[in-house]
């Protein structure tokens, strides 16, 4: 019986098995360590016929200062802090709007359906950058919002849309035998909604982080405009933004594993 099981096993599969499922780890850090080192090998190979000379010395003061004995946070770390600052407002206020909407469209209400999808199809038919401005230029001044607010209202607007949906797909795609398994592990309705949504939620929460940095364009002093006023004063081009994008880098990959984490935490037997 196994003879036969060994003969229909295809090569390719046999291959599958054996390269890519069962590799040694230390295989994939040879290979991070490889690409690393080509990436590095390319980007000094470029620098050098544009004659372009690295000072990467002159960065640390960008991101923290010693004075008079004290650890004080330099440009890009303020235009970090006003990014956390600006995407957790967000945040939660698109949260209330996507829980909002989903419930809407959910609802019995006809009126409140069409309202809803025409806030959706807006919203995600049209760029971020032009809802910005729209809210700067159009919105703002007539409702008395200032930079912060109408980006502010303009990032909401934006991730609500998204987080409906969420919401929206977590609540109707929760089948029977799943509601069973989550009653039998004594799961409540509010802890079973919770772990169907919250990890796609974190999900979003990178996305509202990285889409932060457009409001840099109504000059609001984020990451991405902090980095940006550095570069153009101190010719400081790759350094300054290698460094603005490494940070953003960490951000979002320290979400992902807390995305992967959740959705490992809160997995519902089907």
């Amino acid at each position: 019986m196994s003879e036969e099981i060994k003969i229909r096993i295809s090569p390719l599969h046999w291959l599958r098995q054996r390269v890519f499922l069962f590799r040694h780890p230390w295989i994939d850090i040879i290979e991070y360590v490889a690409l690393i080192a080509l990436i590095i090998w390319l980007m000094s190979m470029s620098t050098a016929r544009l004659g372009y000379y690295w000072q990467w010395f002159r960065v640390p003061k960008y991101l923290f200062q010693i004075k008079e004995g004290r650890l004080i946070a330099g440009e890009l770390i303020k235009g970090l802090f006003f990014t956390f600052r600006i995407s957790g407002i967000s945040l939660l206020l698109a949260f209330t709007v996507g829980l909002t909407t989903a419930l809407v469209r959910l609802s019995g209400s006809f009126m409140g359906r069409i309202l809803s999808r025409l806030y959706l199809e807006t919203i995600r038919n049209t760029p971020l950058i032009v809802q910005i401005y729209l809210m700067y230029f159009v919105i703002g001044p007539i409702i008395g919002l200032g930079r912060f607010g109408s980006a502010v209202l303009a990032l909401t607007l934006f991730e609500g849309a998204y987080m409906s949906e969420i919401f929206r797909a977590g609540i109707t795609s929760l089948r029977k035998g799943q509601w069973e398994a989550a009653h039998s592990l004594g799961l409540s309705g509010f802890y079973t909604y919770r772990d169907v949504i919250l990890p796609p939620l974190t999900g979003q929460v990178i996305t509202l982080i990285k889409n932060s940095a457009l409001v840099s364009i109504v000059s609001l002093s984020d990451l991405a405009l902090n980095a940006k006023v550095i570069a153009a004063d101190t010719f400081l081009t790759f350094e300054i933004w290698f460094t603005a994008a490494a940070i953003y880098l960490v951000i979002t990959i320290a979400l992902s594993t807390l995305a992967f984490y959740l959705e490992k935490r809160f997995k519902i037997l089907t």
